[in-house]
């Protein structure tokens, strides 16, 4: 399906039965570099661990979701068969999590991000914690 979505994005010729290997791989790990980068951002922002990882794992599946249908190669998963569906998002949750053990492990290396700074402030869970002072926010 990857490349088919490429195809279709780019204007390439399409052909019936088996795709180009390369233009499947180029759009299968284009999509993944690409996503790694948000991932990065969340890590680097101070939305790490597993929670964070479970929130990529449906940008992972939202992402292929929104080219699969609007490129019209692919349905909607709740019209899958359930054995495509369950295999799908097993590989997007293992690319998402270790993608995140990846982004989490570089970004701890400059200490905690602005969000995890703030929730410092005031330990637990609290409506009325004010932001973060304006040069505590960013990077140091």
């Amino acid at each position: 399906m990857p490349a088919r979505v490429l195809q279709r994005l780019t204007g390439l010729p399409e052909r019936p039965g088996g795709q180009p290997v390369a233009v499947n791989l180029a759009m299968h790990y284009g999509q993944a570099a690409l996503l790694g980068v948000v991932r990065s951002i969340m890590a680097q922002t101070g939305l790490r661990g597993p929670v964070a990882s479970a929130q990529f794992t449906v940008v992972r599946i939202t992402n292929d979701q929104i080219f699969e249908n609007a490129t019209g190669v692919g349905a909607p998963p709740m019209t899958w068969p359930r054995g495509e569906l369950v295999v799908d998002a097993l590989h997007k949750a293992v690319y998402a999590f270790t993608t995140g053990a990846v982004a989490d492990a570089l970004a701890a290396r400059h200490g905690p991000g602005p969000g995890q700074r703030h929730a410092s402030l005031l330990p637990g869970r609290h409506a009325d914690v004010g932001p973060l002072p304006r040069q505590d926010a960013y990077g140091r």
